[in-house]
């Protein structure tokens, strides 16, 4: 590694954010044309949320080995191939008529956009020295809030001049572009990984067998995966039914969500190793994170105030969540660390599959029932905040703290 100029920095960290910044913004989209969705494609919730979530599906389940293609053929090409992967999704979606076909298009774009965060970090880790690492991931989760940002409001008003399969065409076109650039980006060659297959299974075994590891994974996956499935889908469909808004109120406050993650972003890479100095420690930012996030998800179900207040509070309490792969990265050997973090990154995806799936079930089904559209969100949501409060309870257990 080599103390980077500019003119690297400039040549190698904006392809890689501008592919993260379409990872987020793809991520988020389907949460504001929901409403067009369902109505154009006579969609139920659960149907809404088998689409979108199979997003995650996809994702979550190519982290493992997206870890050993990484290490076997870099992150450009790697990263570049899955870009077209996923403009191929995005061509697929736009041209969609079923949900069926919808689904699968939704599944490819999950794939195709799986590796751009991991890919910047190999990359990064490949050029720049370690005390630079901090400002250019801050960079990069920078350009996600920025991607989560734009699928709010600013595609809101998109939409009467595009429509939603205008939009999915020219985000296939950007990620061709995105993949091209990449190309033109420096690489380093990379040394095939030489463990067998046998070594590899059981490298994992060791990771998913470790009390270390299983103090944040029910964590990760209930809440911040909860969390992932809410703002990717469930957001404005709760604003309009819930709180009574318009589908451009209900995105505004998605877009207040947006900048407070984006402000949350920015507080953990200034402000984390001043605050630890300071005998603030990343392990009490997570804890006070994910503890006020629970309590702006009460707020929010009691609506005990706006939602332009309460739904950025919740924003900026899981901006904070990130923090936990470095915690748990830093309980094992080093050489596990890119293992360890999809090993992570596998559960959050998962549960943010299965969640924003099981929510449009669970809606559908107290909808049956009897009660309202608005009863049925608000009884769904309780019985999600009630399972993130076990999981949060889990990891503030005394023993537990002992085996991070």
């Amino acid at each position: 590694m080599t103390n980077a100029p500019a003119a690297l920095w400039f040549r190698l960290v904006p392809a890689y954010a501008v592919g993260y910044f379409l990872s987020y913004a793809l991520r988020s989209v389907n949460a504001v044309i929901a409403p067009e969705l369902m109505r154009e494609l006579n969609m139920s919730a659960a149907g809404l949320g088998l689409l979108t979530s199979t997003y995650f599906l996809a994702f979550g389940l190519f982290q493992l080995p997206l870890g050993l293609l990484l290490d076997r053929f870099g992150p450009r090409r790697v990263e570049a191939a899955l870009l077209l992967l996923a403009a191929a999704g995005c061509a697929l979606f736009g041209w969609g008529e079923s949900t069926q076909t919808l689904v699968l298009a939704r599944a490819l774009i999950g794939l195709g956009v799986s590796a751009c965060l991991m890919a910047s970090f190999k990359a990064f880790s490949q050029w720049f020295r370690p005390e630079q690492l901090p400002s250019l991931t801050a960079t990069i989760m920078v350009a996600g809030g920025l991607g989560a940002l734009s699928a709010s409001a600013p595609v809101e008003a998109a939409l009467p001049l595009l429509g939603w399969r205008g939009l999915f065409f020219v985000c296939a076109a950007l990620l061709v572009v995105c993949a091209a650039y990449l190309m033109t980006t420096p690489d380093k060659p990379v040394q095939a990984q030489r463990e067998s297959i046998t070594q590899q299974l059981q490298t994992l075994r060791q990771i998913y067998t470790d009390r270390r590891f299983w103090r944040f994974a029910p964590q990760g996956c209930l809440a911040v995966g909860g969390f992932m499935a809410i703002q990717g889908l469930w957001a404005v469909p709760w604003l309009m039914q819930v709180n009574g808004l318009s589908r451009s109120d209900a995105a505004n406050v998605l877009l207040g969500l947006a900048v407070a993650m984006l402000a949350g972003f920015l507080f953990v890479a200034t402000c984390s190793l001043w605050l630890a100095r300071r005998g603030v420690s990343p392990m009490a930012l997570l804890t006070f994170g994910m503890g006020l996030a629970l309590v702006a998800e009460l707020a929010i179900i009691l609506n005990l105030a706006p939602p332009l207040w309460l739904w950025p509070l919740l924003g900026i309490s899981f901006s904070l969540s990130n923090i936990a792969y470095s915690q748990l990265t830093a309980a094992f050997p080093v050489a596990l660390s890119g293992r360890v973090n999809t090993a992570l990154n596998l559960l959050v995806f998962v549960g943010a599959f299965g969640l924003q799936w099981g929510i449009g079930a669970a809606v559908d089904t107290a909808s049956a029932t009897g009660l309202s559209r608005s009863e049925a969100f608000k009884l769904t949501f309780a019985l999600l905040l009630a399972a993130q409060a076990l999981a949060y309870g889990w990891f503030l257990r005394p023993g537990q703290k002992n085996r991070a």
